[in-house]
């Protein structure tokens, strides 16, 4: 089994003294919200108050194919996998103008797209294979591509943040056909019925949904071994596997993880198989509109920052909420207590006549 980096226990007390400052920061007690809860985590994951906004962006992208497109689980052919990342390079897709807008670089890791990729300067050649099998008639790739596409995660990681010194990382993906893998991994991994995971991904019709749900129960009933390499061996996704391992080495340097969508979160899901501690890294974007996406977040711990009633994957949601995650380091690091600020609280001045 590869190597896996360690990742370290956000300190307890490191997030109550957040807490604590939170609390006693010039506005009434939680009038901030949901961004309060967020100022501390980011202090827990960074081992204290952060001294910057987290300025240094980077999305990685994921990308890969899927054997079972050829079963009829999209309305998209594989070769728009490669187009798209051609698209992303190029600067002209959905995520290329949501980055300019979050100060963000975009790279994208072909981890197994089934097609030779012209070099690009955001490109990382990564690959593992060319596409995966079809998880309806049999594992999707041999145990050690599972090995081999976490390792090519790790080295991702590891290339995009020596280019761009990064201080948080966003995580997307592309791969049409990849809903049905991640489908069948959140049903696996949250234990939960096909039934309320499986959506309509590229937005198939009612006949290709029921193919794909028959797929997916089918896959995930072959799963008998709880190990995370045999789950993703069967099921498959190496740009999911490889995002996984994506995750794993940001946790291991308390860099944030910005995760996506419906996509993403089963990485993240399959990421935590590995190693519980990597959730505490893990910052959630949005809520996709794709079903199944909101009982993987519960699975983990999260709750989204943003609910747009988006599906796009590519990481349009984790790169929106890269601002918002700023503006959470800028508060608790910018704004000044009570005391710091010689405001008299409302305590101080209740008994005054």
């Amino acid at each position: 089994m590869i190597q896996l980096p360690r990742i370290p226990v956000p300190d307890p007390e490191v997030a109550t003294s957040a807490r604590e400052r939170v609390d006693q920061l010039t506005k009434p007690l939680g009038s901030l919200g949901r961004m309060e809860d967020l100022a501390v985590r980011l202090c827990a994951m960074t081992g204290g108050v952060p001294k910057h906004a987290f300025e240094r962006r980077a999305i990685l992208i994921g990308a890969g194919d899927h054997g079972v497109t050829r079963d009829g689980v999209s309305a998209y052919p594989s070769e728009v996998t490669a187009q798209m990342v051609g698209g992303f390079c190029a600067g002209f897709a959905a995520i290329s103008a949501f980055a300019r807008a979050a100060g963000a670089q975009v790279f994208v890791a072909d981890f197994g797209v089934d097609a030779e990729l012209a070099p690009h300067p955001q490109l990382l050649d990564l690959k593992v294979a060319r596409g995966t099998a079809s998880l309806a008639h049999g594992p999707a790739m041999p145990r050690e591509d599972v090995e081999k596409a976490l390792g090519a995660g790790i080295e991702a990681f590891a290339r995009v943040r020596e280019r761009t010194g990064l201080n948080i990382l966003a995580l997307g993906d592309m791969g049409i056909g990849n809903t049905t893998s991640a489908a069948a991994l959140i049903a696996i991994l949250t234990s939960t019925p096909g039934g309320l995971i499986v959506g309509r991904g590229t937005g198939i019709d009612d006949a290709s949904l029921s193919r794909k749900l028959a797929i997916v129960e089918s896959a995930v009933a072959r799963v008998r071994d709880l190990d995370p390499v045999a789950i993703a061996s069967e099921l498959g996704g190496y740009e999911i596997v490889g995002l996984a391992g994506a995750m794993l080495a940001a946790a291991s340097t308390r860099t944030p993880v910005v995760i996506d969508g419906f996509i993403v979160t089963a990485a993240a899901l399959l990421a935590r198989a590995f190693d519980p501690n990597v959730a505490a890294y893990l910052i959630a974007s949005h809520r996709s509109h794709e079903a199944g996406h909101t009982i993987a977040l519960r699975s983990l711990g999260l709750e989204p920052l943003l609910d747009l009633d988006m599906r796009l994957g590519e990481a349009t949601g984790a790169a929106l909420a890269l601002p918002i995650i700023g503006a959470a380091a800028r508060m608790i690091s910018e704004m000044k207590t009570f005391a710091e600020a010689g405001v008299s609280t409302a305590d101080s001045t209740a008994n005054v006549s």
